[in-house]
């Protein structure tokens, strides 16, 4: 990523940039065929500003002066995606090569009754207009790849120069139209390693009813995009500070929620991971952890991974020394989420190597003996059923006191006895 002081400060040079990046053929014969109809066609959001920060970037976004129905009049094939919106999907170029590439009318927006989708579209013919509904500064650019013009009407470039996120015109009304929008600053601001800018920070406590009502898979998709950048205290400081935080992961202290930032910031960028270092200090209330985690809508395993990484009953395994205490929790908590529950609880060197030390060549499940069911079956030592089950708990538990005892004649042996 480029640093502030090598991006451009004018629009000449911005248009330099984006002149020399790579945009797929099919896309700029899209953008011709509109441009040689009488319209405007320009590449908007996230990607151009990603252009320019030099980032890696997602699909390109185009917008056009074309209403849908004009769209659908010059091309032969389209997707009315989401035509009520102003948005038709055009399958265009050949072969391996083809895309399909959403053209969105330039448009304006009524109010938005559900805090995310505006109660009515206006179709409109400047692109000025347009940008004006865009979210924050550095998103509402756009280059026309055919004339090689760059737009920038509210300062976006200068913005992006100091690393600021500044909502477009009126913060207020901004976050008041999308609820999500509060959540899209903090992430930005953690994944673009930018600050917000003060009348925008002071916008979103007012717009926090209106998160509430966002969809929480939205949510979640922002939250972990903020947990996976390298530098999540950027976004998660002022989460707390506007009060996004406790409508999110739950009420926890300044104190505490410093104290989580600062770990998650040496931590290796797992979102799930970071997240229960997040809700640690709730760790005693399962009733209301299992609310917070079921209120994002995980995976059935990120749900499990969470759960068992914010039980009070793993706390030990970042101070114990005893290597038959760590196996045994180890064993408890299952070799699947060992990793997570060290990077989360061990944060000294000397812990990490005791674990490690302790686990190695270890069976921390029954499934890692040297011998099964089977073979206890078979040597007439146990018939199938419950008692069976306990004789193998048995067995893990005495190879826990010392892996070396996990070989099958001593196995075979040692149930023997335990039978008898």
């Amino acid at each position: 990523m480029r640093s502030p002081q090598d991006l451009p400060v004018t629009v000449e040079a911005a248009a330099a940039v984006l002149s020399r990046v790579a945009i797929p053929d099919a896309l700029l014969e899209v953008a011709q065929i509109l441009h040689d109809a009488g319209h405007e066609a320009v590449l908007v959001g996230g990607a151009v500003r990603d252009a320019l920060l030099g980032r890696t970037h997602g699909d390109w976004d185009l917008a056009a002066s074309a209403t849908p129905a004009e769209v659908q009049a010059l091309f032969r094939r389209t997707i009315p995606t989401g035509i009520e919106h102003g948005t038709v999907t055009v399958v265009h170029g050949r072969g391996d090569l083809r895309l399909h590439i959403e053209i969105t009318t330039f448009r304006g927006e009524g109010s938005y009754e559900d805090g995310r989708r505006p109660s009515e579209v206006r179709f409109l013919r400047a692109l000025a207009d347009d940008l004006a509904r865009r979210d924050f500064t550095i998103n509402a650019f756009a280059w026309n790849p055919i004339t090689r013009v760059f737009t920038d009407c509210f300062a976006g470039l200068a913005d992006l120069r100091r690393g600021l996120l500044r909502a477009v015109g009126d913060p207020a009304a901004r976050f008041g139209e999308d609820g999500l929008r509060a959540m899209r600053a903090v992430r930005l601001c953690a994944t673009l390693e930018m600050r917000l800018e003060e009348g925008t920070a002071a916008a979103i406590g007012g717009a926090l009813e209106i998160l509430d009502r966002v969809s929480r898979e939205r949510v979640h998709v922002e939250l972990f995009k903020l947990l996976a950048a390298r530098r999540p205290s950027l976004g998660l400081e002022p989460m707390y500070e506007t009060g996004i935080w406790p409508r999110v992961l739950g009420p926890v202290s300044r104190v505490e929620a410093d104290a989580a930032i600062s770990a998650i910031e040496l931590m290796r960028p797992d979102p799930v991971v970071r997240l229960a270092r997040l809700l640690w200090p709730l760790r005693e209330e399962r009733g209301q952890i299992e609310a917070i985690v079921d209120g994002l809508k995980p995976s059935r395993d990120e749900r499990a991974r969470l759960l068992s990484l914010t039980d009070p009953a793993i706390a030990p395994l970042g101070r114990l020394r005893d290597p038959l205490a760590i196996r045994r929790l180890a064993a408890a908590l299952g070799r699947r989420h060992l990793a997570d529950a060290t990077d989360l609880l061990a944060r000294e060197w000397a812990q990490l190597v005791t674990i490690e030390e302790a686990v190695r060549g270890a069976a921390l499940a029954v499934g890692e003996l040297a011998i099964g069911g089977k073979e206890l079956v078979a040597a007439g030592i146990a018939a199938p059923g419950p008692g069976l089950g306990q004789l193998l708990a048995a067995l893990l538990d005495w190879v826990l006191e010392e892996p070396a005892r996990n070989t099958a004649d001593l196995l075979l042996a040692r149930a023997r006895a335990l039978a008898a």
